[in-house]
């Protein structure tokens, strides 16, 4: 629950709490337009499912399947080898979470949901940080974004989960969309992210971007502070990394929408999954997320009470004078959801170990696969 220690971080961290006749006009509109939705897209659904045959894109198979054995083979030999230092094993994950925030804090909470403003040189940042990503162009990854919440667990979903966890997870990168979600996205508003001069630079001159942002400059630096050859490095910066900071995202859309609970609006398949927000600093807040998508914290609890590094990230930027405008629902609209669409009871019982136990639980989550690698660097050669 909301104590006083959560409002006067209110106070002092939200420049936007959207007062109770505003915030609930938006909530209920949202509610119903959900609603109405849902029933005209499940009505469709059976029929669309008959005319829909998944093809699958062996080109995309392929390449995912190289990646990852390049990626399993990369942990092996950088995770084992003796040759390379205990704590250079950090530096991939590090650069995943790094590169998170410009798709968390930027192409997520900024772009697609306007839940915050930022300056110029805080959106360049986030632009470099979601390049190195590699998950798509903002535009592109707002497209799609807007449309998963727009039409979430339908065939217009590009990540339907009732299609099943690993179809939500990655699947759906290796077959072809459903018409359902061509069809609809060309209807999602992107005026206001094609409006931003950085995302059209960057849409622009995207291929190069890539190349120099996700692949040369990691590879090189850490090259540069390491001393070790630039194929070790291009496997631990670069393969090993990506695919951390992928499957990262990828479980917001599969294992947030399949285990968890329903608090805030059981009408929806989204949910709140402690692990998932301990991999992805802060996103498996998901069934408040879907319910209010507008709140720059995606979470009913700010950073100071709960596991949530995207949020502390946001606040540090605005107090820097980068960012701005942050919205955020009040205490009253979000008890009001509850009572009407909610379950008080998951809300009362959802594990809360306190700030403290979340954030130890959160590291210890995160680098648990580091502990392991420690453990057999340990057991195989007598030394970390």
């Amino acid at each position: 629950m909301v104590n006083s220690t959560s409002t006067i971080c209110e106070q002092l961290f939200c420049d936007s709490v959207i007062d109770n006749d505003e915030q609930e006009f938006v909530e209920k509109t949202m509610t119903m337009n959900f609603d109405n939705k849902q029933q005209e897209q499940q009505q469709q659904e059976s029929d669309n499912d008959n005319v829909y045959r998944r093809q699958i894109v062996w080109r995309n198979v392929i390449a995912m399947t190289i990646l990852h054995l390049m990626a399993i083979y990369s942990y092996i030999y950088f995770g084992l080898d003796r040759r390379i230092t205990w704590y250079v094993l950090f530096w991939p994950d590090i650069l995943a979470r790094i590169s998170a925030l410009g798709v968390l804090a930027g192409s997520h909470r900024l772009w697609s949901h306007r839940s915050y403003r930022a300056r110029l040189p805080l959106r360049i940042f986030l632009m470099i940080l979601q390049t190195m990503a590699l998950q798509n162009d903002i535009y592109d990854w707002c497209r799609d974004h807007r449309l998963h919440h727009k039409h979430s667990d339908t065939n217009a979903d590009p990540y339907n989960a009732r299609r099943g966890f690993f179809f939500s997870h990655m699947g759906w990168l290796m077959v072809r969309k459903h018409p359902d979600v061509i069809r609809k996205g060309k209807t999602i508003d992107l005026t206001d992210v094609w409006a931003d001069p950085v995302v059209r630079f960057q849409r622009r001159f995207y291929i190069p971007l890539v190349l120099l942002i996700w692949g040369i400059l990691p590879t090189y630096f850490c090259h540069y502070a390491t001393g070790y050859t630039m194929v070790d490095c291009f496997l631990g910066a670069v393969i090993v990394r990506y695919v951390l900071s992928l499957h990262y995202a990828w479980l917001v859309n599969s294992a947030a929408h399949l285990y968890g609970y329903k608090m805030y609006d059981q009408s929806m398949e989204p949910r709140e999954n402690r692990m998932v927000v301990y991999a992805s600093m802060g996103e498996g807040y998901h069934n408040y997320h879907h319910t209010f998508p507008w709140d720059y914290s995606a979470s009913e609890h700010g950073w100071s009470e709960c596991f949530n590094i995207t949020t502390a990230f946001i606040d540090l930027c605005v107090w820097l004078g980068l960012a701005y405008g942050r919205k955020k629902a009040n205490e009253k609209i979000i008890q009001k959801r509850i009572e009407r669409t909610g379950n008080r009871d998951y809300h009362r019982k959802y594990y809360d170990p306190g700030t403290l136990a979340d954030y130890s639980l959160g590291i210890l989550s995160s680098y648990g696969f580091l502990f392991i690698t420690w453990t057999l660097r340990y057991l195989i050669n007598g030394q970390l």
